[in-house]
């Protein structure tokens, strides 16, 4: 059983009364093992499984402590339990509530914000200040939906009071945004939990024991949540150390302050480490012992034999160090799968990808542009995910973005065309319209608003005659639109000629197959390779621009391929959705940001560029404490052998670096650090407003 391979510690965890219970679970100590043994222990006192609840961060993770406890448990008990992440949770407790729920990616709903955004003319309100941009406003609003549960004008004025003379716009805007969504069955990964808390504070959802996974990463919202959920036993799991997500919204408070807020609250310490050798947690410790001990601990080593003492790699040039680095990987016996390196910051793994593919190693890089982020498969997902939902405007948005002469506004025009042509179907307006006529296009004026500004006389088909439109298409109300120019009118007649292709189909791969041989995405293939193609002075190098269209026709294939696990097309699009983030790509060397590294484990580590300024980050950091818990979590992925490099010098930038001061923490180098002086009028500037 579960419980018979933990050890002291962890069983004492494991076996604690019904009540509010936190575990401090160390680095490399057991934290999923407890949790398993916890559950086991649930259903071993009697507890149904249908009341436990288990909160992850990815549903990976929850994936995995289900599948180990179905070696003890029969499958149908384990089925019972409530498992995954806190927005997978929600969203499927949502969806037996509204079935017609649509999840949309961040990126979409910023497309959303933004046509609302652009209808405000702020020239005319004659502003003493310059307001946000739009992509700025959703950011600082979707910061505060995690950060705080007071209103968004109160939160927003405490960090930018001097923009209180245009708060109201601010809030009009943040309001017909909510109204929008709500109109067409919208909702953001924070709807999920606002909604299900707002949801749970009139119906209660009764569990016996709710358990949160990394704890030390809940943020505001998540944490009242958990709260609203009222279980009779709370069993939260975490590490102070390790909490690296505060620029995502995490509060560290909410583990900090548990015993105060739960006053009967049990803590338990979880401290022997089995991942790391000696030296290496020997090292880890000197470190992380610099920042305030809120719960005491010292890790301790539960791993004996022979043991490599971490190296500290100094190189004269910043190339130097990546090359070096990549011949050592070439000639090391270690399996490239099991080798990281990780990195503080994106610029650093771009000369480490170099130099391991000049010399044929192969390598996967997690933490920066995710496959699903790629404008190449983002496109294909709305194409498929407007097929699912016809109502989904924002699918819709975004692909005719793509027409020259279409921007968000515009698109939002259209599809509002297509549903009033189909009298409310949006398929039958696109492909067999009722309605003849465009719907009003002038609503009454809005000095603050600027809708409209200027009358606009019903377009005529006749100036598109030259296109040699089919009749159907020719024939269609959509071009008597007055904004609707040449390219837009040849981008909707591939999009009709696609919809009229794969409106029947519900194999996703056949679907997927006929996108990505349409017309419309041969268009979008020859738009980006182009991009991409493109140099500094706006000339389009060929070479250049074919590597980027085989990259974009591979990176489509790979959809293709993820596709055929599936038969029916909607169940592949929520598997997109929900789960894209957390599918990766490729083989070979792991390269990682320290924010991708946590969780996982790797024999041979290095960590790269460790001076100042790099890391720690001064520009992007928090606070130095944070930094140092991101090194702390950086260096305790390593299992037998950790690297730590450095290099004293950018030929490029002609930049001279000093060590980090992690380093002079950690004994590897000696004397105290003392930060380097500003060298500048504008550094001192800089460091004086810091």
């Amino acid at each position: 059983m579960p419980l018979s391979a933990l050890n002291d510690e962890q069983l004492s965890a494991a076996t604690a009364s019904l009540g509010h219970n936190l575990i401090i679970a160390s680095a490399g100590t057991g934290k999923t093992s407890t949790i398993v043994g916890r559950i086991a222990h649930l259903l071993q006192s009697g507890i149904e499984p249908s009341k436990i609840l288990l909160l992850t961060f990815t549903n990976k993770a929850a994936g995995e402590m289900i599948a180990r406890l179905e070696r003890f448990f029969p499958k149908k008990v384990v089925s019972k339990i409530e498992s995954g992440t806190f927005h997978a949770v929600s969203y499927r407790w949502l969806k037996e509530m509204h079935p017609n729920l649509s999840l949309k990616q961040p990126s979409e709903l910023k497309t959303l914000f933004r046509s609302i955004y652009e209808k405000r003319n702020f020239e005319r309100m004659n502003l003493p200040l310059a307001p946000f941009s739009a992509t700025y406003l959703y950011e600082m609003y979707s910061l505060y939906q995690n950060a705080s549960l007071d209103g968004f004008d109160t939160w927003f004025l405490e960090k930018y009071p001097e923009h209180e003379v245009v708060m109201d716009a601010y809030m009009h805007i943040i309001e017909e945004f909510e109204a929008e969504k709500i109109a067409y069955g919208f909702a953001s990964f924070n709807d999920l939990l606002l909604r299900i808390k707002a949801h749970l504070e009139e119906n209660s959802i009764p569990f016996d024991e709710v358990l949160v996974d990394e704890y030390q990463d809940t943020n505001t919202l998540q944490s009242a949540l958990i709260d609203s959920l009222k279980p009779k036993s709370l069993f939260c799991v975490g590490d102070y150390d390790q909490s690296i997500y505060a620029f995502n919204g995490a509060n560290i408070e909410n583990i900090a302050t548990f015993s105060k807020r739960y006053p009967n609250a049990e803590v338990f310490t979880l401290k022997t480490n089995y991942r790391s050798t000696a030296p290496i947690l020997s090292l880890a410790n000197r470190v992380i012992e610099r920042n305030e001990r809120i719960y005491p601990k010292k890790l301790e080593v539960g791993r004996h034999g022979k043991t490599h003492p971490p190296r500290l790699l100094i190189y004269n040039d910043l190339f130097e160090q990546y090359q070096a680095i990549a011949h050592s990987i070439k000639h090391t016996h270690v399996p490239n799968n099991d080798i990281a390196v990780i990195f503080r910051n994106n610029s650093s793994a771009d000369g480490i990808e170099a130099s391991l593919r000049e010399m044929g190693i192969t390598c996967k890089r997690k933490g920066g542009t995710s496959f699903f982020d790629a404008k190449e498969i983002k496109f294909l997902l709305d194409m498929l995910s407007l097929l699912v939902n016809p109502k989904d405007m924002m699918a819709f948005i975004h692909i005719f973005e793509y027409a020259s002469g279409v921007g968000s506004a515009l698109s939002k025009e259209l599809f509002q065309c297509f549903n009033h042509f189909g009298r409310g179907s949006f398929m039958q307006g696109v492909l067999h319209p009722i309605e003849k006529e465009l719907p009003k296009l002038k609503p009454n004026k809005n000095v603050q608003l600027g809708l409209f500004d200027d009358d606009h006389e019903i377009g005529s088909a006749a100036r598109f005659k030259h296109l040699d439109l089919p009749p159907e298409v020719y024939s269609h109300p959509l071009l008597k639109h007055p904004k609707l120019i040449q390219d837009g009118v040849k981008f909707f007649n591939n999009f009709y000629r696609l919809m009229r292709a794969v409106r029947n189909e519900e194999n996703p791969a056949k679907v997927l197959q006929t996108v990505i041989a349409s017309k419309l995405y041969e268009g979008i293939i020859e738009m980006l390779s182009s991009q991409r193609g493109r140099l500094k002075n706006g000339e389009i190098d060929e070479e250049k621009k074919k590597t980027a269209r085989e990259r974009i026709i591979q990176k489509a294939r790979l959809l293709l391929n993820l596709s055929r696990q599936y038969k029916e097309l909607r169940r592949f699009v929520n598997a997109m959705v929900l789960g894209g983030g957390e599918l990766s790509e490729g083989e070979g060397v792991n390269l990682l940001t320290v924010h991708a590294s946590k969780g996982l484990e790797f024999p041979e580590v290095y960590v790269v560029d460790l001076v100042d300024g790099r890391f720690p980050n001064r520009k992007m950091m928090s606070s130095i404490e944070e930094e140092r818990r991101l090194f702390y979590v950086a260096v305790t992925r390593a299992k037998d052998k950790l690297y730590l490099s450095l290099a004293t010098y950018d030929k490029v930038k002609k930049v001279e670096y000093k060590p980090s001061q992690f380093l002079h923490e950690a004994g590897l180098i000696k004397g105290e650090f003392t930060e380097p002086e500003p060298k500048t009028k504008r550094e001192k500037k800089t460091a004086k407003a810091s």
